[in-house]
């Protein structure tokens, strides 16, 4: 054991000794230091700025005066989705998708603001992440300083004498791995200090642990094919080329690759062509503000044999509120449908990607961080679902108000009779039936369970490259 670790106390020291290598070293540890107190400090910033923005949009919404409830629904409400604590490490989706909806009658608003200002904060890093950084810088440092591992002995000429003086192949394979798991330990730093961070801001301990876990899995999957790559080779010029080369394909073009195949395979409408059907067939379902749309005459002849009156001028509730309120229902039916066949196909999609993580492992660790982060797409899809329900609820109670509370007669002549239009104003307390809306991200069970499937194909990454590694030590020969 002695030898093995004084393998490894051997390169490094030659580490220490190469100008190109500390210089590669400090780059990376410099840009992985400033990127991830940037976004921690951006990160922490939005989640107290989006609490803040939720508690003052409920503060205005109960603040309106005395007025008609159906201007109400008109004046809306905003709904945030402040950023998990993991997205300081793994912003994930939410840099595309918007963190907030501003929630109104009659429609569905897509979710705005998506993460620009970031770019503005954070100038040349503004692309840069640590999840980016950890899976792709730090796979092409390992490969710097690990790419000639048995190769500097094989061609000094001191692999013989090693091998002469009962030294086996597994030997120097394992002090060499060691000393590039003492590397990848001293870059898992940064992370583990931010996972702390986000458990001291209130993140689960186990997906902050998981996280972690899966990053280290990632390097050492790295290193573990930069050394069998050492091992097999014959030439430096040859296995660092080769191990580019891999490193290119896994994180950059298979990637690539699998956005177009899923999007190609699914093909997910645009909003315009999606708008243009789904309005043709919101028209048949009649105009929630004209009661005497044809489209609600069922609905009239029910309602009047409900109450046992002849007119609608009989009935105790308000014909007009009735009318909203039904159309409501009628419509969010129909732009949930529109809305969760859009998520399906959106959720088809990624799951097609996150499949690619067996050709390339870069993707595998992005889904998994993505998932453990809070940051994924379910995590959005699950906003989007939250945000309607709040919506559709308090229009509806407004709508309530408005049928059970305002006369008929008053609600038709409030146009022209100013006495009918203060009538129709209702009590501001009655604003008090929107419901207060705290996003918060899944549970760690459910996070976990979204991240096992990817974290799975980590695992068998690294038990094949092992192998490989394992068999190629064995046959180390001069």
């Amino acid at each position: 054991m002695n030898k093995i670790f004084r393998i490894a106390k051997e390169e490094w020291r030659l580490w220490l000794r190469s100008k190109v290598i500390v210089l590669a070293t400090l780059i990376v540890a410099v840009l992985l230091t400033t990127t991830s107190v940037l976004t921690v400090n951006r990160v922490a910033s939005e989640q107290s700025q989006r609490l803040a923005q939720q508690v003052a949009a409920e503060e205005t919404f109960f603040a309106q005066p005395d007025r008609h409830p159906h201007r109400m629904v008109h004046y809306g409400h905003y709904a945030f989705r402040p950023p998990p604590p993991l997205a300081a490490f793994e912003p994930g989706v939410d840099a595309v998708t918007g963190q907030s909806i501003f929630l109104e009658g009659h429609r569905q608003n897509t979710a705005m603001f998506a993460d620009t200002k970031a770019a503005a904060d954070l100038g040349g890093f503004a692309s840069l992440t640590p999840a980016s950084l950890y899976q792709l810088l730090l796979p092409l440092l390992l490969i710097v300083l690990g790419h000639a591992l048995l190769l500097r002995e094989r061609e000094s000429g001191t692999l013989a004498v090693m091998l002469a003086q009962g030294q086996s192949g597994l030997s120097l394979a394992t002090g060499k791995a060691i000393a590039l798991l003492a590397v990848i330990a001293i870059f898992m730093l940064p992370l583990i200090v931010v996972a702390i961070h986000s458990v001291l801001r209130g993140e689960n301990a186990l997906t902050a642990a998981g996280l972690v876990g899966s990053y280290f899995v990632y390097l050492c999957l790295w290193g573990t094919i930069v050394l069998a790559a050492s091992i097999i080779l014959k030439q430096r010029a040859v296995s660092l080329g080769a191990l580019i080369f891999i490193w290119l394909f896994a994180a950059l073009i298979v990637p690539r690759l699998a956005i177009n195949a899923s999007s190609a395979a699914i093909d997910a409408p645009g909003k315009i062509e999606s708008d243009l059907v789904m309005l043709a067939e919101q028209r048949k379902l009649g105009d929630g503000h004209n009661a005497a749309d044809p489209a609600f005459q069922q609905l009239q002849k029910e309602v009047l044999e409900q109450y046992d009156v002849e007119k609608i001028e009989d009935l105790p509730i308000n014909w007009r509120g009735v009318v909203a309120s039904f159309s409501e229902s009628e419509l969010t039916d129909l732009l949930n449908i529109y809305a969760e066949n859009r998520m399906e196909q959106e959720a088809s999609q990624s799951h097609l990607f996150n499949l690619f993580g067996l050709a390339s492992p870069a993707i595998a660790v992005g889904s998994a961080s993505r998932s453990l982060a809070g940051t994924d797409l379910a995590t959005h899809h699950r906003f989007l679902r939250e945000s309607e329900a709040l919506r559709f609820d308090f229009v509806q109670s407004l709508n309530e108000v408005h049928a059970n509370e305002l006369s008929y007669a008053d609600d038709m002549n409030r146009s022209s009779d100013p006495e009918a239009e203060r009538r129709t104003r209702v009590n501001s307390a009655a604003w008090r039936v929107l419901d207060e809306f705290r996003f918060v991200p899944d549970s760690a069970s459910d996070r976990m369970n979204r991240a096992a499937f990817p974290f799975a194909m980590l695992i068998l990454w690294l038990v094949l490259a092992g192998a490989a590694t394992f068999l190629a030590a064995r046959r180390v020969r001069v």
